[in-house]
């Protein structure tokens, strides 16, 4: 039966923390309920092993970094605390004393000692712009003055939860082609630098000097260009990628990029849809929070991670202070589906445009879902063609001049 360690919170608002065997975590966590516990982590315990003869536990020299799914359980334990009852100063010395991230523990401490000095939580997440943004920052001030704080947290986790797994999602279908063609890359110099030069002193001693197959030249002559040039294809190739990492710092260059990925073939589609997606579920939540609907475009605007998806909230942002609704000028900048403008419209109408806006969000992410679904059992085979196409060609290439020989002997 294994061994779980565990930090809970009396009736009384004390810390206790130790361990307990039990089959599974839920069962741990029952049995931590039925002593009138309130658990705020259970994990399994990790084995110490004894340290042998002249070792030493090796220890990072530098401060874990801060990480948004680190943030996003922060959130959600911080919530779950303050909907416990447990004063905000306190949750947070709790969650500190129990954080191994250091850099993050020192953020917990530093946010407890500005409350105490009688500074608002949303006051202190702003002294920490690194870890926190103006989204975060919006939520719990419009939490504190409805006086639900715990509420806010609780919507703020789960939207942190629900970005991370769509960003996750994302990234695993855009990934994966891109390792692939790294392989195949790596693939094809091997070939070039050390196995075709062989061929080559091999083809001129049986062929006497006769022309080599054209595809065989060219082979033989990509190979030369590899071995002689390979200092300088790495530098150009550097210098590209240095390039394009300079290109999009500057605000031209990123919304250039910007624009030209939603408009990809497969994956500008399935980008659009999260970007959207992220729009959708961005907004809803700051409006059903309290926050006014033009501070919560500037969020929305400044959070969503694409400069012509950007450009196109400017509009509306413009618009909506003007005096417009949000569907018309959405619907006017022709980045957003009809969908999308035709559903906003709806929930203007009807006075549950939060509601409508976290409906876009679910079902962008579910078709975000089907698309990577069916990009990933696409791409593979496409992989396996493309690597199998390579291979194959330096294979035939190869052949072709063993097949003259046999000719010539015959």
């Amino acid at each position: 039966m294994p061994t779980f360690t565990y930090h809970a919170i009396d009736a009384r608002g004390r810390d206790d923390h130790g361990q307990l065997t039990a089959p599974g975590e839920e069962q741990a966590v029952a049995a931590l309920k039925a002593r009138g516990l309130f658990p705020t982590r259970v994990a399994i315990a990790e084995p110490k092993p004894a340290p042998g003869p002249g070792r030493e536990r090796w220890r990072r020299p530098w401060p874990a970094p801060v990480r948004t799914r680190d943030l996003a359980v922060f959130t959600r334990q911080l919530a779950t605390l303050l909907r416990a009852g447990l004063p905000l100063v306190r949750g947070l010395e709790t969650l500190a004393r129990q954080e191994r991230n250091v850099a993050l523990k020192a953020v917990m401490v530093a946010l407890a000692d500005d409350i105490r000095s009688g500074s608002a939580l949303s006051e202190a997440l702003g002294r920490h712009p690194r870890h926190f943004d103006r989204l975060q920052i919006n939520l719990v001030r419009a939490g504190e003055a409805a006086g639900a704080l715990d509420a806010v947290l609780d919507r703020l986790a789960r939207f942190q939860e629900k970005s991370l797994r769509l960003r996750g999602k994302v990234k695993a279908a855009l990934v994966y082609p891109l390792c692939v063609i790294a392989v195949a890359l790596l693939i094809l110099a091997g070939l070039l630098v050390f196995v075709v030069p062989r061929f080559k002193q091999i083809f001129a001693d049986l062929l006497k000097g006769a022309a080599l197959p054209p595809l065989t030249q060219a082979v033989v002559s990509l190979s030369e260009a590899v071995k002689s040039h390979g200092l300088l294809i790495l530098g150009v190739a550097g210098a590209a990628w240095l390039g394009a990492r300079l290109l999009l710092r500057t605000p031209g260059g990123r919304r250039l990029v910007d624009g030209l990925a939603v408009r990809l073939p497969v994956c500008g589609e399935l980008l659009l849809k999260s970007l959207v997606a992220q729009f959708s579920r961005t907004l809803g939540t700051l409006l059903a929070s309290g926050v006014p609907i033009l501070p919560a475009l500037a969020i929305a605007r400044d959070t969503c991670g694409n400069q012509r998806i950007a450009g196109a909230i400017d509009v509306v942002h413009h618009r909506v202070k003007e005096g417009d609704p949000v569907a018309a000028p959405l619907e006017s900048t022709g980045v957003f589906p009809g969908m999308v403008t035709s559903l906003i419209d709806v929930g203007e109408h009807t006075g549950q445009l939060p509601e409508m806006l976290g409906r876009v969000a679910d079902i962008y992410e579910e078709e975000v879902d089907t698309a990577v679904a069916g990009l990933g059992s696409l791409i593979e085979p496409v992989m396996i063609v493309f690597l199998a196409g390579i291979v194959g060609t330096i294979v035939v290439a190869l052949f072709l001049p063993i097949i003259r020989v046999v000719q010539l002997l015959s």
